[in-house]
């Protein structure tokens, strides 16, 4: 059990705020994290080796999986197989997600990682490519 209290801080990872509330590394099983992010912003187009899904709590998400492009509104569902090359960005106003990885994903790690080692503000980009390499990204 984790009370709203209790929640870890938010990491800030490239502009956007990423709260890591079960790293799949520590409980074998999955992981869950919490995305707020500004209008506009969002990863670029990447692949992974771990499963992942979404669910818009607020604002207006907009998916890219394969050439497939969505629109997303609070209580859509975005299922990503592993190794689909998928992005997303926060429409007008910004908006927040539940994100879930399989028990194999690096996406707790890999937050926290570039969290620790990036300035959001001034990105030294071969460096957060190599973060996101060295925990299965690839974009």
């Amino acid at each position: 059990v984790m009370p709203s209290d209790k929640r870890p801080s938010s990491l800030n990872v490239l502009g956007t705020k990423v709260t890591v509330l079960a790293a799949s590394s520590e409980n074998e099983c999955y992981g869950i994290t919490f995305l707020e992010g500004e209008e506009s912003s969002g990863p670029p187009p990447h692949s992974h080796d771990w499963d992942e899904a979404f669910y818009v709590l607020s604002g207006t998400i907009h998916f890219q999986c394969g050439t497939d492009k969505y629109e997303c509104k609070p209580g859509t569902l975005v299922h990503v197989p592993r190794n689909t090359t998928h992005a997303f960005s926060y429409g007008e106003g910004g908006g927040s997600m539940m994100e879930i990885t399989s028990r194999d994903g690096r996406a707790a790690e890999m937050f926290t990682q570039v969290d620790a080692e990036i300035d959001p503000e001034n990105p030294d980009i071969p460096k957060t490519l190599a973060i996101l390499k060295n925990n299965g990204v690839t974009v």
